[in-house]
């Protein structure tokens, strides 16, 4: 990962306001180098003006070393070389803060002002000192000679140093300008990660839950059938014995379904294990995979197949009666499965807690919706529930309404003042 931003501005670290030690050693240097100039510079001015040459060396040191708080002070730096131009002294000072005052922060007017008021002060003591020169007779050249030195002069003094620092400046800006774009994107992808993370945990503890669901669906409705009829076959193993054969028979084929159905599960569940472990690591793609994925055609029950499950029940010894309203038509396959697997569980909670019950399955198809009811009667002995030993682990009518909510429906049950106990839900037909 590159550099970028507070890391980059943590990299940097110099003294005072430099903020490199090389930067502070280079303009250290052109500070040095600028007083060496302004002080040989200022030994033939001290001469014309007058003075003595130790202050006009002095006065030199000092202007020159201005120079040396060109990155602090950039407008400091150009108003002093501006103000000793008359004396011929400070051309590295001139150019140097002239740049770095164009590739500075400061508004354009400033720096165009200042620029203006160098390029003018050059161009007057340019022109008047070649003048100078030509009336004292040390140049020969023609009169056109005077404002071509002096526009030369002051355009070579101050263009090239003001053009280099704002193409500098631009160029600097543009660097932080993708240097900050380029920590918004890494912010962002952050974000995105973090926000790909928490789907990701929460398409896994969707998928457990609906595992859990589908299990806890296909396991208890058959496995409770099974011991049904296996403590009926208990009862009657001795004094009937084609009713027990009967009943035999009956375990058997619930416990190949079981079977059947736990094998397709099982077999989903690895087929998208191996999807996983071929395009990839992340277990969190392949759970938000198996989530989205939409159901298979001819996979799961269906409202067809009620019948079959009513007389099931039946033939565990429940009097069960199923009603239908309405036209009989086909539903989208998830909506379908969940009327299927409310009545499913509805019914094995009657197993369970009311064993012997008189139960009513309704079905109700609407124009817009399908309705659904499981009622029971009180069972007929208090002691019939225990007789097969049923466990229950309170997950039924969570997953009946998880199921029913998932789908926009509307899920209610609870005790009827007779005594039993009613499940009902309301399913969007689309």
């Amino acid at each position: 990962m590159t550099t970028t931003g507070e890391e980059h501005a943590s990299a940097r670290g110099g003294p005072w306001w430099w903020s490199r030690r090389r930067s502070a050693v280079f303009d250290w240097s052109l500070a040095v180098v600028s007083a060496a100039e302004c002080a040989v510079e200022g030994y033939p001015f001290a001469r014309d003006a007058g003075v003595p040459a130790a202050a006009g060396v002095v006065f030199g040191l000092l202007a020159g070393s201005v120079l040396l708080v060109r990155r602090k002070w950039p407008i400091a730096v150009v108003l002093v070389a501006i103000a000793i131009t008359p004396a011929q002294m400070g051309f590295l000072m001139g150019i140097v803060g002239l740049y770095t005052l164009a590739a500075s922060e400061l508004p354009r007017r400033i720096i165009a002002s200042l620029a203006g008021m160098q390029l003018v002060g050059t161009l007057i003591v340019t022109f008047v000192r070649v003048g100078q020169s030509m009336d004292q007779g040390r140049l020969t050249i023609g009169d056109w000679f005077i404002p071509f030195a002096a526009i030369t002069t002051s355009l070579g003094l101050t263009a090239p140093p003001l053009l280099l620092g704002l193409y500098v400046g631009a160029r600097r800006r543009l660097m932080e300008s993708l240097r900050e774009r380029a920590d918004s994107l890494e912010r962002e992808l952050q974000l995105l990660a973090e926000r790909a993370e928490e789907r990701a945990e929460w398409a896994r503890g969707e998928e457990r839950t609906r595992i859990a669901r589908e299990m806890h669906d296909v396991v208890a409705h058959r496995v409770s059938l099974m011991v049904v009829h296996a403590a009926a076959l208990q009862a009657v193993a001795r004094k009937d014995p084609e009713k027990a054969v009967r009943n035999a028979a009956l375990v058997g084929d619930m416990g190949r379904q079981a079977l059947t159905e736990l094998r397709e599960m099982l077999g989903v569940l690895r087929s998208g294990d191996g999807r996983g472990r071929r395009e990839g690591p992340s277990v969190s793609v392949a759970a938000v995979a198996v989530v989205s994925r939409a159901p298979e055609e001819g996979e799961g029950p269906c409202l067809s197949e009620l019948d079959e499950l009513v007389g099931q029940s039946a033939a565990a010894g429940m009097a069960v009666d199923l009603s239908v309203e309405g036209e009989v038509r086909g539903y989208a396959r998830e909506v379908e499965q969940t009327a299927y697997r409310v009545v499913q569980e509805a019914l094995t909670n009657v197993h369970k807690h009311a064993a012997g019950a008189k139960t009513y399955v309704r079905l109700a198809h609407r124009v817009a919706e399908i309705a659904m009811q499981v009622e029971n009667e009180p069972p007929p002995e208090v002691g019939s529930a225990s007789s097969a030993r049923l466990p229950s682990g309170g997950n039924g009518l969570v997953g009946m309404r998880e199921r029913v909510v998932a789908l926009g429906g509307v899920f209610v049950s609870g005790p009827t003042e007779a005594g039993g106990f009613r499940v009902s839900a309301v399913i969007p037909a689309v």
